[in-house]
């Protein structure tokens, strides 16, 4: 036989006389022997069938997504000089040794890893900006950038001209500041302003969500609120001219998100105008909460699914309009002419709602689809996707540490996983793929109808599934209702809508459509209530060890991007360690906000008790998620523990916690307190047991504590010698030592 299946049958057989010896004589010790050769034999031909239909290639963003996960674990920067040199000589050794296959593939995932370090290492040091050093009380003045409108107050991004008491060298280069009142002012407009500022907040705890590291690669280097009056003030130059395209599209997604949410109303309203605009401000706090419980959360975010209605309505549309004359499809490529037409479609799609990460994503999946189609490839491949996240990885590779990126690429590629074992069972079918061995039968036999629908729903969930958990700390069993409902309105009610009354807004004559638009959402609204009402509607989860991610992103790249069912099996053990990985996520008994202004302490019902004059809500909301507790972060809090000099907590064997917001308050509470926390320096006499400061908090960050016994177990957010742009090293005050508390996994003994 001289097929490339040959070896197939060879070994089939061969495996077949094995298993066959094994079965009738030998030893224990030689069935075993005679096993492990089986199976050795069959991963050699599996991966022999990899190699033959290219799979391997789609490794490639995956070892370059480890570079960037690499990158940006490091306590340290890594040096940028070493990680291109690292990368030049991986890739000269993978191009010597590309005679010997094993070599080769070796030489070029660390070549693509040492890549991901160089990318993101570039990235940082491209969007280098000052950050705030402290809490301020400042004049600040310069343009408008972004305003979002909320149903009381706003939220607006400032591109910062001057900042008084500042030197202009360590000015940050954007803030984000919230007000009241909304002004009467638009992005474009030059203000002047009094604001209290601090420094981006680092993680609420250990393995947390980093904003201070997401507000780095936004170049926004202090947040806080306006104090007092927007005042106008004159320009001392003009913008430049994409800040002033910017600001101007900012006035144009505001402008038709209010006309929107105006005609349509309530709810509905602001979940339209973040469906067309991507402005999500509008939407009050107890329709987030419904439509993330009912598992439809992506129903107000500009994804993939969005994108790519938008670019398939014009690539369809214009095609079919073309080959209205038969000149055109016959003498002409109509279909690549729609194709480049969709795509420009995708990119003024992209700048409409604001071009932010989870949409730029978007587009590099769609525009590699549709440039697959003008080389007349087959658009829809795992393949395509591969070179969609090589490019995401390349120019954004923090956002592989979003969960939009994560959940986004797990759906799409499960969903490409179904189409190519559909398309692979049509092939066996016609007895034209002797390869399938039944994963193509399968995906045939699941292909068809509102059968096929909901299987494909049920793949793309539970490729998602680990990340929602891990990332959001929560699961929806009935995604398989809430997801395919909210897939059919966004066909036929939003994205349709968005286009047409977006065309028809600056005629006057798009009010019909926003009625149209708010008649589906009053659908989804309706689904969502009734999926909430359901038992068990959210399952809360605790979090997760961080290693744990790790494990379950494998099992899914090795269930969609694997062939052979052999090494798609190998899925099963890595998401079994990856469960053990979840049931031994970290828990504590205290956790201690970074700036130390707030704490939950666990009392002796079990639950969490948060303290504090008034705590962050979104602290208070990360630590009972932490929690799988699914309390609202304000009916958690206990003002009736705290006075203007601090709050006091008990823990579940009667021992005190302190929490110290006054000077005053260190005489008395220094004495009775287990656990003294405080966001002032501690005089140095304190003789509480553990003491949490200032001082300390700067080395630690945030700080959880877990009852040991008689001792507690401390984890840090910040590890020791941690030194990154966005995590810098705090400068020790002159004779100040190192805390003990600052060790992190130490045991502290509350009798020291």
């Amino acid at each position: 036989m001289s097929s490339p299946f040959a070896g197939f049958y060879m070994a089939e057989t061969v495996g077949s006389a094995l298993r066959g010896a094994s079965a009738t004589r030998g030893s224990a010790g030689d069935r075993l022997r005679l096993a492990l050769a089986d199976l050795r034999l069959r991963l050699a031909l599996a991966f022999e069938g990899e190699v033959e239909h290219r799979r391997l290639f789609l490794w490639l963003p995956v070892a370059l997504g480890a570079g960037v996960v690499l990158y940006f674990t490091a306590d340290r920067e890594p040096p940028l000089f070493l990680c291109g040199v690292l990368f030049a000589a991986f890739a000269a050794a993978a191009f010597t040794a590309r005679a010997h296959r094993k070599a080769f593939c070796l030489f070029v995932a660390l070549a693509a890893c040492a890549g991901g370090m160089l990318s993101a290492g570039w990235r940082t040091a491209s969007v280098a900006a000052p950050v705030l050093d402290r809490i301020r009380i400042v004049d600040v003045e310069g343009y408008i950038e972004e305003m979002d409108f909320r149903r009381t107050g706003a939220r607006l991004i400032l591109r910062v001209a001057a900042m008084d008491g500042v030197d202009p060298d360590k000015t940050p280069y954007r803030i984000r500041v919230t007000t009241r009142r909304a002004p009467p002012f638009e992005a474009g407009t030059y203000v002047q302003m009094k604001a209290r500022l601090l420094p981006p907040s680092r993680a609420a705890q250990p393995g947390g969500y980093d904003f201070a590291r997401d507000a780095w690669f936004a170049r926004i280097g202090a947040v806080g609120n306006v104090l007092g009056p927007l005042d106008l003030a004159e320009a001392p130059e003009p913008p430049d001219i994409w800040l002033a395209a910017t600001m101007a599209i900012d006035r144009c997604r505001n402008a038709l998100a209010r006309r929107v949410d105006q005609i349509v109303g309530g709810d509905a309203g602001a979940i339209a105008a973040a469906m067309v605009t991507g402005k999500r401000d509008l939407l009050s706090d107890d329709a987030k909460s419904l439509i993330r419980e009912a598992g439809i959360f992506h129903v107000i975010t500009i994804s993939g699914v969005q994108m790519t209605l938008v670019a398939g309505i014009f690539f369809v549309g214009l095609r079919r309009i073309l080959a209205l004359s038969q000149t055109l499809a016959l003498r002409y490529p109509i279909k690549k002419w729609a194709a480049g037409a969709a795509i420009v479609a995708a990119v003024l799609y992209d700048i409409a709602t604001g071009s932010r990460i989870g949409t730029e994503r978007a587009l590099f999946m769609t525009t590699i689809m549709l440039v697959a189609v003008l080389l007349d490839r087959h658009a829809l491949s795992m393949r395509n996707l591969a070179f969609a996240a090589l490019a995401v990885l390349l120019f954004e590779p923090e956002a592989l540490l979003g969960a939009s990126f994560q959940l986004s690429f797990a759906a799409v590629a499960a969903l490409i996983a179904v189409y190519e074992a559909r398309a692979a069972g049509r092939r066996s079918e016609d007895g034209a793929d002797m390869s399938g061995r039944g994963g193509g039968r399968f995906g045939l036999r699941h292909g068809h109808g509102l059968r096929g629908a909901l299987f494909a729903t049920f793949c793309a969930s539970s490729a998602t599934a680990a990340f929602m958990a891990y990332d959001f700390h929560e699961m929806n069993p009935y995604v398989l209702v809430g997801n395919p409902l909210t897939l059919t309105i966004i066909e036929i009610f939003a994205v349709p809508g968005a286009l047409l009354g977006t065309f028809l807004y600056p005629f006057g004559l798009d009010a019909f459509v926003w009625h149209w638009v708010g008649f589906g959402i009053a659908i989804i609204m309706a689904a969502a209530r009734f999926v909430g009402s359901l038992p068990g509607s959210s399952l809360h989860l605790p979090a997760f060890a961080p290693w744990s991610l790790v494990f379950f992103a494998l099992a899914v790249l090795s269930a969609v991007i694997w062939r052979s069912f052999v090494l798609r099996a190998t899925a099963i053990p890595l998401a079994l360690i990856g469960l053990a990985g979840a049931a031994s996520g970290a828990t504590f008994d205290i956790a201690v906000a970074p700036l130390g202004d707030a704490v939950a302490v666990r009392l002796a019902d079990g639950r969490l008790a948060v303290l504090g004059q008034r705590p962050s809500a979104f602290a208070a909301e990360q630590w009972l998620r932490a929690d799988a507790d699914g309390r609202d972060a304000k009916s958690a809090v206990q003002k009736s523990a705290c006075d203007t000099l601090g709050c006091v907590g008990h823990l579940a064997d009667g021992r005190a916690l302190s929490l110290v917001l006054d000077q005053a308050a260190f005489a008395e509470d220094c004495l009775r307190a287990t656990v003294l926390v405080t966001p002032l320096f501690a005089p140095r006499g304190c003789a509480a047991p553990i003491v949490i400061d200032r001082e300390s908090l700067k080395a630690t960050g945030a700080v959880t504590l877990k009852v040991s016994g008689d001792s507690f177990v401390m984890q840090t957010a910040r590890g020791a010698g941690e030194n990154r742009p966005w995590s810098q090293a705090p400068k020790a005050r002159w004779g100040q030592a190192a805390p003990k508390e600052a060790v992190d996994a130490e045991p502290l003994s509350s009798d020291e």
